[in-house]
């Protein structure tokens, strides 16, 4: 039986320059069997037409949220990332929702992504940190796992506890902060885990460190 109704979660996006891709993103999440309570999007410095999606999205639903960020100048991954995660957090009440997630604004979720993922962590209080599975699209067309252990929560779409996230410290704002998260939640008796399963399996529309 589903607990999803009785749970509330945010999304966080950081994004620079997203115009490619970000309409499969905001489509995939608007299918949600369970759409997030809030979804808040950093729009980091982008000189593309991400600001006029976003914009264009925003006024369609009133959930999804558009925080500008003055432009650094240039795209920075790993600190970058967490700069502008924390940008956007600084904005909300995380006290507020049960799971807040970071996002990234290039991936096709499937529709039950969300909901799956709060009915596990409802059924195991121990889970701090879960995902599904990213894959990419080949050039033949063929979709190739982007191969995460077991053991982690991906990058890309990192759903927490917030209870849990809290406990941690957060993000730390530097290289490999998707790895060091994961280790200070075991460390702390926490569980850290991903699935790889149809409904949890979603498209990585940019390759893995193509950006």
């Amino acid at each position: 039986m589903s607990v999803t109704a009785d749970m509330t979660y945010a999304l966080i996006s950081p994004c620079r320059n997203e115009a490619d891709y970000m309409r499969r993103t905001l489509d995939s999440v608007i299918a949600q069997t369970v759409r997030p309570d809030l979804w808040l999007i950093v729009d980091d410095g982008s000189s593309d037409a991400t600001p006029d999606i976003l914009a264009e999205y925003a006024a369609a639903h009133d959930w999804i949220k558009v925080a500008p960020k003055p432009d650094r100048g240039h795209r920075a991954v790993g600190p970058g990332v967490i700069e502008a995660f924390y940008f956007g957090l600084d904005q909300m009440d995380i006290k507020a929702f049960d799971q807040i997630c970071i996002l990234d604004l290039d991936l096709d979720l499937p529709p039950k992504y969300f909901e799956i993922l709060i009915d596990r962590m409802a059924a195991n209080p121990r889970i701090s940190t879960c995902s599904g599975k990213s894959y990419y699209r080949t050039p033949s067309g063929e979709l190739k796992s982007e191969k995460c252990g077991d053991e982690m929560s991906v990058g890309m779409t990192k759903f927490y506890r917030t209870a849990c996230f809290l406990d941690i410290g957060g993000f730390v704002r530097e290289v490999m902060w998707d790895g060091i998260d994961c280790h200070k939640a075991r460390q702390l008796g926490w569980i850290a885990c991903s699935w790889d399963e149809p409904e949890l399996r979603f498209e990585h529309l940019r390759a893995m460190g193509s950006s």
